[in-house]
């Protein structure tokens, strides 16, 4: 069942904020510390620091409302998607290659999913100290370190053409293609979500993503940066929705304002 008010909204809003603030705190001590890299069945890679982000949110974001049921990669990453169709979808550390390159470029991303749609979202990057929010009644906000929440839009692609922002990891042939077509006036590389970040703010424009993603990837940047203006969509033009079976993401391009 929906969140009936503003009121509900803003405490689960600002819940997940809390819960990634602390999951980022504790990442960054193995950031500094070193924690030893292990493979998983589907060939990626996990530290004890994606492990112990996930204890902390999941065991949180219950204690917000035991009703809510969570979904995270770390400990929930097969089977159906909650009957009712309101869940958290959690990735406890996107870009754990980048943790492990230690390239600085990585986050917390927690969204609250409501009839397929990522309405609340947070998503957090520990190493740059700025954490980006939709509250869930069509705000986004962006606050660097302690500073106040700093409303944030989505622009329109300028007149000289648009930025476009790519994976620094995952970038393959066909994203280079796609991005060759589109006559970009520059090019950014990126990691994890703070691609949607960059589009939600107004620094860029759009980011093609053509390789494998899961749910947790993006929902929370989606709800971001469809907060602040901007778009996600397959190729047919459909908005990317969320609890598809096997949380398996189609290709997508996330685009800033129309």
């Amino acid at each position: 069942m929906p969140v009936a008010s503003y009121e509900d909204y803003a405490r689960l809003a600002a819940a997940a904020r809390q819960l990634a603030l602390e999951a980022g705190r504790t990442i960054m001590v193995f950031y500094r510390d070193g924690t030893p890299v292990e493979t998983k069945a589907d060939c990626t890679p996990v530290t004890e620091a994606d492990r112990a982000a996930d204890r902390i949110i999941v065991a949180g974001l219950l204690a917000a409302d035991p009703g809510i049921p969570v979904i995270s990669e770390e400990s929930t990453s097969t089977g159906p998607a909650p009957a009712g169709g309101r869940f958290w979808l959690v990735d406890p550390l996107d870009g754990t290659r980048e943790f492990i390159a230690r390239t600085g470029e990585f986050t917390v991303n927690i969204a609250l999913i409501e009839a397929g749609r990522p309405v609340v979202g947070v998503l957090h990057a520990p190493v740059q100290g700025e954490t980006y929010v939709a509250d869930g009644m069509g705000g986004a906000v962006r606050i660097v370190g302690d500073g106040p929440p700093q409303a944030i839009r989505a622009r329109p692609v300028p007149a000289q053409g648009p930025a476009v922002v790519a994976s620094r990891l995952h970038r393959d042939a066909e994203t280079n293609a796609y991005i060759a077509g589109l006559g970009a006036a520059r090019t950014v590389s990126a990691g994890s979500a703070l691609k949607f970040g960059l589009l939600a703010r107004g620094e860029a424009d759009i980011y093609p993503r053509f390789g494998r993603t899961m749910e947790w990837d993006t929902a929370a940047g989606q709800a971001v940066l469809e907060a602040a203006g901007g778009h996600v969509r397959d190729l047919n033009g459909r908005t990317l929705s969320y609890g598809k079976a096997g949380f398996i993401n189609p290709p997508f391009v996330a685009s800033g304002a129309s």
